[in-house]
């Protein structure tokens, strides 16, 4: 099992589809990947049609992984492979080593096939039942939060209310109870 997560590891998302990249399938199937290009082009009308193979750009191969030559950058564009597409490689590469690796391969895709698809459905369904019960908890929540702050509103306006009238009582009787300011004093009547 640890091989086929090794294999499924260097299976990428690109262009919307499922590809493992030419010089990850020479690795497997022990070529070197200018042998691997050489026979596919040889054979090119076997892998016409993006749904066999396409050129991928350096960008899109440094979005699924950090691959660079000695030099820094990759000298040509790599084949991406899709699964028809390894299936394909079978006739082009007889070796009993490719063999064995294509039968790996093609075991990985099918495995990850069945990894992608299968629990989604279920998944799905699951997710979709507790957004819509996080949804209701949020509603009443936000709804028990704007009763409480219509509430508090009223009591804070109370409390203004009855300070301000404090505030204005407080100060008259300052006013009438305080002394002038200086030396003189009033004249009291008598």
């Amino acid at each position: 099992m640890d091989e086929l997560d090794n294999i499924q590891n260097h299976i990428y998302f690109i262009r919307g589809q499922r590809v493992m990249l030419d010089f990850d399938l020479a690795n497997l199937y022990e070529v070197k990947t200018s042998h691997l290009k050489r026979q596919v082009r040889r054979n090119i009308e076997r892998f016409e049609g993006e749904d066999f193979m396409f050129e991928v750009t350096q960008e899109e191969i440094l979005r699924c992984q950090n691959v660079t030559s000695s030099w820094g950058g990759s000298r040509y564009n790599a084949f991406a492979f899709t699964e028809i597409g390894v299936s394909m490689l079978s006739s082009v590469l007889t070796s009993k080593v490719a063999i064995e690796a294509n039968r790996k391969i093609m075991r990985a895709f099918v495995a990850y096939r069945h990894l992608a698809e299968l629990p989604l459905a279920a998944t799905y369904l699951d997710l979709r039942k507790q957004i819509e019960d996080l949804r209701n908890e949020v509603n009443e929540i936000l709804s028990d939060q704007n009763d409480i702050n219509e509430s508090t509103r009223a009591q804070l306006d109370a409390i203004s209310t009855a300070l301000a009238a404090l505030q204005a009582s407080r100060s008259q009787n300052a006013t009438l109870n305080r002394r002038p300011i200086g030396f003189i004093q009033p004249k009291v009547d008598e």
